[in-house]
């Protein structure tokens, strides 16, 4: 039988491995927020004259833009970033559902009023909209007259020829932080409850033994991402938390299955040491966990490469995640709870030998 709780160290050695030089990368700032975080404004567009990135950078600097980025986004499109810039005449109500005027002509006599709903909804309109989630349309996006946005783009046409806007999005600031805010409120209580279940159903040690390894699982997919963007410019998006909170999901779900086995022994192989007995139960699930992951394996690698760009970015993370979650569940989680087990067993036996040392000397 293959020993592989008695190979801990190796996995251990392993994990630490792949974690330590994304926990680097975090802290040199490798992670890098997309404008659903930031705020910003981002479009594509593709000009007659075809200019090249360096070269619209350089005209976005003279007209003020200093903090422009601007990127090749394939078929002659350019993807620009900037601060956030208004798409919206400076009269317009804020708090309306599209943030885009209606175009529709009033009566005489009557005056615009702002929308009845102050929910604002994604539009699925032509129509420039402030949704977080950019998705590039296929037709042309009508760019408003009078808005400060539409007086950068005349100047831009100016000097690059007629443009052909294909997306463009602006989220201000305030919806960037609320963003953040949420998202971690909402990855603390996700881990929090997962960790009051496993508590409550297996115990202290199992409970923190399943934490250990899905904080594993967190920051290989964040620390991966983080050299993905310090070497080659990756950002996360909204869709990156609902990533990361279906890995929490999927690495505790694999992880309980190696536990119910461990339970199930225990009382099957009463006697036996516990190394084995989590050895046994390893060897159980192995072929389930790894045929289960690499079902989920293939039809992620298959949206990775052939699926469409928008969500190409929560497909990788989440690739990484089930790729990652397989392997702490066999080797992190349930190696740490041999390895527990057999460091309590020491302690007792310890204190039990100098507890019958010490009584001799007491009589």
């Amino acid at each position: 039988m293959y020993d592989i709780v008695g190979k801990r160290n190796w996995y251990f050695a392993f994990s630490a491995l792949i974690t330590i030089p994304g926990l680097i990368f975090i802290l040199l700032g490798g992670l890098k927020p997309s404008i659903d975080y930031t705020g910003g404004t981002v479009w594509q567009v593709r000009y007659a004259e075809r200019p090249t990135a360096v070269e619209v950078q350089a005209a976005l600097v003279e007209l003020g833009h200093p903090e422009a980025i601007v990127r090749d986004a394939g078929d002659g499109f350019l993807e620009i970033r900037t601060d956030p810039i208004d798409l919206l005449p400076p009269s317009t109500p804020i708090p309306s559902v599209s943030q885009a005027p209606t175009p529709t002509p009033l009566p005489s006599g009557e005056t615009p009023s702002p929308s009845p709903s102050p929910t604002p909804e994604p539009s699925g309109t032509e129509t420039p909209s402030p949704s977080p989630s950019p998705t590039p349309s296929a037709t042309p996006v009508p760019v408003i007259p009078g808005t400060p946005f539409d007086d950068l783009e005349k100047q831009l046409i100016a000097r690059f020829g007629e443009g052909e806007p294909r997306s463009v999005i602006t989220v201000g600031p305030t919806v960037g932080s609320e963003l953040i805010r949420s998202s971690i409120i909402l990855i603390v209580i996700g881990e929090l409850f997962i960790l009051g279940y496993l508590w409550v159903r297996f115990g202290f040690r199992y409970g923190t033994a399943a934490i250990i390894a899905l904080l594993h699982d967190v920051i290989v997919v964040v620390g991966i991402f983080a050299m993905l963007g310090y070497f080659f410019g990756l950002e996360f998006d909204a869709l990156f938390v609902t990533a990361l909170l279906t890995i929490i999901g999927f690495s505790v779900h694999d992880t309980i299955v190696v536990f119910d086995r461990i339970r199930e022994n225990r009382v099957r192989h009463a006697g036996e040491p516990f190394g084995a007995i989590v050895n046994h139960s390893i060897l159980q699930t192995l072929g389930r966990s790894i045929n289960t992951s690499l079902t989920v394996v293939v039809t992620l690698s298959a949206l990775l490469l052939l699926g469409p760009a928008t969500i190409r970015t929560f497909t990788l993370a989440l690739l990484i995640g089930v790729i990652s979650g397989t392997y702490s569940s066999i080797f992190n989680a349930s190696q740490l709870l041999a390895a527990w087990y057999e460091w309590d067993s020491r302690r007792k036996a310890r204190a039990l030998d100098a507890a019958r040392k010490a009584r001799p000397a007491a009589r």
